[in-house]
């Protein structure tokens, strides 16, 4: 195993210039990387198996040596590791395990070939995990997507609700209107659009216990005769909508079916309405899904880059009419949710098992640092057939509520 010991060690060697790790391989041999002065985060590796695959195959490995414990943080510190190494790649632009990065490229639009009975198996893997499991990290209207924080010190529900805020903004809503949206979730967004503008909503999901929850909401408030959930893939909808709306479903739609989202978000549109899609992005050119997260997490889901949405857009004869970039409130919405996770994470291990805890700290740290260090983004594409479907100047999107007193976000950019 010697030679994997000495490819990890020249790796390492050449990588980490800033902050500094100590790593135990096995069989006790401690190696210190990166600046002699820092006080070094502290890991081991368990096994020589574990090294082998670490070598190999990083970004896969990595997430299943933690979560297996074939990677060791002292003191879990799993965030300051994920850090280092992301500091480190970022800095010096690093490409590590060429071969099975470039056998995943070649298969890159079959990992993400998601016809419809495939999509809602994807869709069960995640978000069928259990509505009560979700309760314990995100905010009381279950808003599972990025929050808009006009303020660093607000609250996760404050800046959820912000965030529905601005998208009621964007879609110019009107009590006359007719409201799709694709990917409803727990109902929150759609039932947030009815109540603050009377409008009329229909949300779809293809997870079956969001819907529950959707409806059981919608029937608390009053509001199953203005409000309706149904389970429904996209491109089984059919009539005309004066607004569609999409808020976080697009990462799962896959590449092959741009086209035919796009295709379907025109048909379903109104001549003079309005769309928006707000998707988390990559802030680079086209790339493949990180397999972890693939494997583990979003199985068929994708991260694109602008460059790859918008031909479709075009294609489909939609207009942009505005793109607002959202740089670090995913990276503060990531960080509330992984600090409530923790909080309950002894809960979470006794129905689920430890390695399910660690599996969701890797995904929710990894998640959150992505952010921090510019490699995703969230847009919000506002989409019309007419020039004039939207007003003239950008004025109306500023957010007016009681839940927007401020615009600080160059507080949450320094923290």
């Amino acid at each position: 195993m010697g030679v994997f010991r000495y490819i990890l060690d020249k790796t390492l060697s050449g990588m980490i210039t800033m902050g500094a790790l100590e790593l135990t391989y096995p069989g006790g041999l401690k190696k210190r990387y990166g600046q002699k002065l820092v006080k070094p985060v502290k890991a081991k590796i368990t096994s020589n198996t574990w090294l082998r695959r670490i070598v190999f195959d990083p970004e896969l490995a990595l997430g299943e040596a933690y979560m297996q414990n074939g990677l060791r943080i002292k003191n879990d510190n799993i965030y300051d590791f994920m850090d280092l190494l992301w500091t480190n790649l970022r800095t010096h632009n690093k490409r590590v395990a060429a071969l099975p990065e470039q056998t995943r490229r070649a298969l890159r639009r079959l990992a993400q070939f998601n016809p419809a009975s495939r999509a809602q198996k994807n869709a069960a893997h995640h978000y069928d995990i259990g509505n009560d499991f979700y309760k314990l990290f995100l905010d009381d209207d279950l808003q599972y997507s990025c929050a808009y924080y006009n303020n660093r010190n607000d609250t996760l529900e404050h800046a959820q609700a912000a965030k529905c805020d601005l998208i009621a903004n964007k879609l110019a809503v009107k009590p006359e209107h007719s409201v799709l949206e694709i990917g409803c979730g727990w109902g929150g967004l759609g039932i947030f659009l009815a109540q603050s503008t009377g409008a009329q909503v229909k949300g779809i999901t293809l997870a079956k216990e969001q819907l529950s929850v959707a409806r059981q909401r919608a029937d608390a408030l009053d509001l199953a005769g203005q409000v309706d959930f149904e389970l429904e893939d996209y491109r089984a909808s059919k009539g005309k909508y004066d607004r569609i709306v999409s808020v976080g479903m697009f990462e799962h739609v896959g590449v092959p079916h741009y086209q035919i989202y796009f295709d379907q978000v025109a048909n379903l549109l109104n001549d003079d309405g309005v769309a928006l899609v707000h998707t988390i992005g990559r802030s680079d050119t086209k790339g493949i899904t990180n397999p972890w997260i693939a494997k583990y997490i979003f199985p068929g889901g994708y991260i694109p880059a602008l460059s790859e949405i918008l031909p479709h857009i075009e294609r489909a004869g939609l207009m942009v009419t505005d793109v607002e970039v959202l740089r670090l409130h995913y990276a503060e919405t990531l960080r509330e949710w992984r600090r409530r996770f923790l909080l309950h994470k002894d809960e979470v291990a006794q129905k689920y098992g430890d390695v399910f805890v660690r599996m969701w700290n890797f995904y929710l740290t990894s998640s959150e640092l992505s952010f921090r260090h510019g490699l995703h983004n969230v847009f919000q594409i506002q989409l019309t057939k007419r020039q004039d479907a939207v007003p003239l100047t950008r004025d109306y999107l500023l957010c007016s509520s009681p839940l927007c007193p401020s615009n600080e976000l160059n507080e949450v950019a320094t923290a």
